[in-house]
């Protein structure tokens, strides 16, 4: 069985559940990196832990930090009587 290195926008729309637009969008913002083959874009499979959100950077680490201090904050007490039921 041959193993493909690169994903067509098709295929990586499938394996994400978005719209083949979405996918388009998502490259042209950056959030997915892709090489132009020809008039085709083309997704490298190293690159999937990335957009599949495997792999946790360090904004994504400080935005979730962030998430649960404010979190706590707000809604510490109840946390605090939800955790003795």
């Amino acid at each position: 069985m041959i193993r493909k290195q690169f994903l067509s926008t098709i295929e990586v729309a499938k394996l994400l559940g978005i719209s083949r637009v979405a996918v388009f969008k998502n490259i042209k913002s950056g959030k997915i990196k892709a090489q132009k083959i020809g008039r085709n874009f083309m997704i490298n499979k190293k690159n999937l832990p990335d957009v599949l959100g495997e792999v946790l950077t360090e904004d994504k680490k400080r935005e979730i930090e962030k998430a649960v201090k404010k979190t706590i904050k707000e809604y510490g007490e109840t946390l605090k009587l939800l955790g003795k039921e």
